[in-house]
């Protein structure tokens, strides 16, 4: 399950940062997290659970937001949804689209005190 090498590396970084900014507790996480990452938001959660103990994120809540898919077909030169990657252009059909939204997995802010 590489969900928990990656929360193990967002706790790092949001401790570390904190830490480097003069907080103390980490009150809460927001990540985003896109939906063709391969990565579950719900396996996220599970491994958040189990590596915030000890930290100064502990008791932190965490947010997952979700961020759809999407690419420029380079074809018909427009922004268009994407439920696959590698997909077709589902206005035009070709198979030219470079993904530009929907494979991010990123910290999009902390609250800390």
């Amino acid at each position: 399950m590489h969900e928990m090498s990656l929360m193990e590396s967002v706790i790092e970084i949001v401790c570390e940062t904190a830490r480097q900014n003069g907080a103390s507790t980490v009150k809460s996480v927001r990540l985003d997290v896109g939906v063709l990452s391969h990565v579950s938001p719900d396996a996220l959660v599970f491994c958040y659970e189990a590596v915030r103990h000890g930290t100064i994120a502990e008791n932190a809540a965490l947010e997952i937001n979700r961020i759809a898919g999407e690419g420029w077909c380079l074809d018909c030169t427009k922004t268009v949804a994407l439920e696959e990657r590698f997909g077709a252009c589902p206005d035009c059909g070709r198979l030219r689209v470079q993904m530009t939204a929907g494979d991010e997995l990123k910290i999009k802010d902390v609250e800390v005190i």
